[in-house]
C-alpha cells in the first residue's frame, strides 16, 4: 500500500496550485492518502511554514511530508528530499530551512538527496512551479516505496539549511526575553520559549507581567487559557505546541504589540 502524504504550502485556496499538486500525486500514486496540513501559510514566510509543519507532523502517521514555501523558486536554492532518523518519515521541499525543525522532531536527517534533476520529475520543469513539477511527483514516488537514493543525488544531511532562531535569554527570577517564532491567524504570538523558561525567569501563573516589544508594551496575566483573561486583555499561556504564547482574549496580540516573527519580546515580573 502507498504511504500517506501530508501537504503544506503557501498556495492558498483561491488558485489551482494546491489542487494541481494533488492531481499530480493522484496520477502517480492514486492510493496514497493526502492530508492537507495547511495552504494558508503567509506568502513566502518560511519561518511560519516551518513552525506549522513542525507542530503538525507529529500527529500524522509516518509517511511522506511534502512542504512548499519557496520564495527562492527558480534560483540556485537546492530542492531536497530527506529521510528522518526516526519512524521512517520522508520530507520533500525546498532547502531553505522549511523542513529542518520538523526533521529535528524525528532525530534529524539520516539521509538526503538533491532532486532537481531527478528522473521522477515532470518535464519540462517550470521555473515558477516546482511544487507541481518536482516536489509533488517526488513525494508520490516516495509514497510508493521507491528508495530515496534512487530519486536524486546524495548530499550530506549536515549541509541542509536551518532556520536560525535565537534561544531565550533568562535573568533568573526577574525576566525572560524570547523570539517570536510565528504568528497564527488569530494574531497569537508563539514564542521560542517554554513554561520551564518562564519558571526560571520567576514568572508565576496567575500573576501579572509586563510585556515589551520593539515598539509597544502592555501588561498580561500568566494563565491557563484565553478566557482566564478579561476580554481584550493580554494573556501569556502555554499553547497547543507546548510553547509559551502571547494572546489577547478575543483580540490580536500581534497587532496590539506591533510585533512580527523574528522579533523579540521581553517579559518582566510586576
Amino acid at each position: 500500500m502507498a504511504r500517506p502524504i501530508t501537504f503544506l504550502s503557501d498556495y492558498g485556496s483561491t488558485d489551482e496550485f494546491a489542487g494541481v499538486c494533488r492531481a499530480v500525486i493522484a496520477r502517480i500514486a492514486p492510493e496514497a492518502q493526502v492530508i492537507d496540513i495547511s495552504h494558508g501559510i503567509a506568502r513566502h514566510d518560511v519561518r511560519h511554514g516551518a513552525a506549522v509543519l513542525a507542530n503538525a507532523v507529529g500527529y500524522a502517521p509516518p509517511g511522506v511530508h511534502l512542504a512548499v514555501v519557496d520564495p527562492g523558486v527558480g534560483t540556485e536554492r537546492r530542492a531536497v528530499a530527506a529521510a528522518a532518523a526516526e519512524e521512517g518519515r520522508h520530507f520533500v521541499g525546498p532547502d531553505n530551512g522549511l523542513l529542518s525543525p520538523a526533521l529535528e522532531r524525528f532525530g534529524g536527517a539520516r539521509e538526503a538527496v538533491e532532486i532537481s534533476n531527478s528522473a521522477a520529475r515532470l518535464d519540462p520543469v517550470s521555473p515558477t512551479f516546482a511544487g507541481r513539477d518536482l516536489f509533488a511527483p517526488l513525494a508520490a514516488h516516495l509514497a510508493l516505496g521507491e528508495p530515496l537514493a534512487a530519486l536524486g543525488e546524495p548530499l550530506d544531511p549536515g549541509t541542509l539549511e536551518r532556520i536560525d532562531s535565537g534561544g531565550p535569554v533568562i535573568e533568573p527570577g526577574l525576566r525572560l526575553e524570547a523570539e517570536v517564532g510565528h504568528v497564527d491567524a488569530f494574531g497569537n504570538l508563539s514564542l521560542i520559549a517554554t513554561a520551564a523558561d518562564a519558571d526560571d525567569a520567576g514568572l508565576e501563573p496567575g500573576k501579572r507581567l509586563r510585556v515589551r516589544g520593539p515598539r509597544r508594551s502592555d501588561e498580561a496575566v500568566y494563565a491557563l487559557t484565553f478566557a482566564d483573561a478579561k476580554p481584550d486583555e493580554m494573556v501569556l499561556l502555554v499553547d497547543s505546541a507546548r510553547s509559551l504564547a502571547l494572546a489577547v482574549n478575543r483580540g490580536d496580540a500581534a497587532r496590539r504589540l506591533d510585533v512580527s516573527p523574528g522579533e523579540r519580546v521581553l517579559l518582566t515580573r510586576l
